[in-house]
């Protein structure tokens, strides 16, 4: 879904996009600066608004250049296992790993993100990304040589997508134009889920899987280059002012975040849905067999989420106002996992996609979300922070599909869908109360 945020329809940035990907930079704004985003509200709005900041532009080119190789390199290394192997265990595995590390690297280094400044941190990230990506192209490179450096890679991911949303906040400001600057880096994945894998399979008809990995080295190299030249040179957020080790500074500011009631809600109301939207992802294949459909239904399955995330995105972005996006925060997150319960009925494929449509619209509560997320965390923690919810939230995702797929080992997987449905539906309840209390606690603190 989402995350710059993917499973469709869930805000996280996408598994194969930030789990091999750095690419995105920093930057704070400066009235004096002609290229960054203006104090008062710019004359033009919407995502037009957002392009008219140059050094945005340079990070959108960046993002597109990680999402063109990261993509071609998740389906190309994938093949490459499975040819040196025959295992399909190993080939799965290849894609898992994409996940598993985000938990550590995100929790454990999340003090990069505001201990160094932030164009340092990407830019050093995408060249080191790089580097592990051109050991994986050497022919003599075993595969548990492969694995690691995959491994490697996921671990750096969430130090990288921290900082750069933390840096957006610089670039764009704290208001309407980071929200647009998220949402517009979220389609960019969202849309990399509809045509990426695609295009990486017509590729690898012309070039053998390492070739094909070859292309990400070049594409790192590219986006490092875009963000040392196109964006400013800004200071760090502490510098390390707190003394102590890095590790120590990582695992200071995860308590801070997460002993924040409020700031520990919203993180929540990001990771809770996205753990129970992914089973309809992850069970794809097995549903498709259930319902008798062949493997090309198995595909629009797996499209159908992106599609109703993109366009229920796009609305919300241009129809809706800073105000209006805050007010459906709430009712669409409470929504959003009901249109799962469809499966229990086991539908076919025209219906069942139609609810995952409805399910990927769902997201629509994100752009508001990341509003209040942002002005809830300190700026000394923002990095931090958005280390920690893009580690969580690939880690409910990968525990998601994982339970998914151990359930339907006991249960038929249309009562699985459902089930999640039901109870994702209920313990996001509990959540949309909790943040609605800590909203109006927060609301009437910022008023004393």
């Amino acid at each position: 879904m989402p995350n710059d945020t993917t499973p469709a329809g869930t805000p996280r940035e996408t598994p194969a996009v930030e789990a091999l990907s750095p690419a995105l930079s920093p930057e704070r704004n400066s009235s004096s600066d002609p290229g960054s985003a203006p104090e008062t509200e710019p004359r033009v709005k919407g995502y037009r608004a957002v392009f008219a900041v140059r050094e945005f532009r340079a990070v959108f080119a960046a993002h597109l250049f990680s999402l063109l190789g990261v993509v071609v390199s998740e389906l190309a290394l994938t093949v490459l296992v499975y040819d040196l192997t025959g295992s399909p265990l190993l080939s799965a595995l290849t894609f898992a790993l994409g996940f598993l590390p985000y938990i550590v690297g995100g929790t454990l280094f999340a003090g990069v993100a505001d201990r160094y400044p932030a164009r340092r941190v990407l830019v050093t990230c995408d060249l080191v990304c790089a580097g592990c990506v051109a050991v994986m192209v050497l022919p003599g490179t075993p595969v548990a040589g492969l694995l690691a450096l995959r491994c490697l890679v996921a671990a750096i991911a969430p130090v990288f997508t921290g900082t750069r949303t933390a840096a957006l906040t610089d670039i764009l400001g704290e208001g309407d134009l980071y929200v647009l600057g998220r949402s517009l880096l979220r389609l960019v994945s969202q849309s990399a889920v509809l045509v990426g894998f695609g295009a990486g399979g017509l590729l690898l008809t012309a070039l053998s899987p390492r070739g094909a990995i070859t292309v990400t080295v070049v594409t790192f190299l590219c986006s490092a280059a875009l963000l040392r030249l196109g964006t400013r040179d800004r200071p760090a957020r502490t510098g390390g002012d707190a003394g102590g080790t890095l590790l120590k500074e990582s695992l200071a500011g995860a308590r801070a975040v997460l002993g924040d009631r409020r700031i520990r809600g919203l993180l929540l109301l990001f990771w809770v849905p996205a753990f129970f939207v992914v089973a309809p992802e992850a069970l794809a294949a097995p549903y498709a067999a259930e319902i008798g459909a062949g493997p090309a239904v198995v595909g629009l399955l797996m499209c159908a989420m992106a599609v109703g995330h993109i366009g229920a995105e796009l609305y919300v972005a241009t129809a809706l106002g800073p105000r209006s996006r805050s007010r459906i925060v709430l009712p669409a997150a409470a929504l959003g996992l009901l249109p799962l319960v469809v499966y229990a009925f086991r539908p076919g494929a025209a219906l069942t996609m139609a609810a995952l449509v409805l399910a990927g619209a769902g997201a629509a509560y994100i752009i508001g979300l990341d509003q209040w997320f942002v002005e809830a965390v300190p700026e000394h923690l923002r990095g931090r922070a958005m280390t920690l919810l893009t580690a969580g939230l690939m880690t409910f995702q990968g525990l998601g599909m994982a339970l998914a797929g151990l359930a339907a080992e006991f249960l038929p997987v249309h009562q699985v869908v459902a089930y999640s449905g039901v109870v994702g539906t209920a313990c996001t309840l509990l959540l949309v109360v909790e943040v609605r209390r800590t909203g109006v606690r927060y609301r009437s603190a910022r008023r004393c």
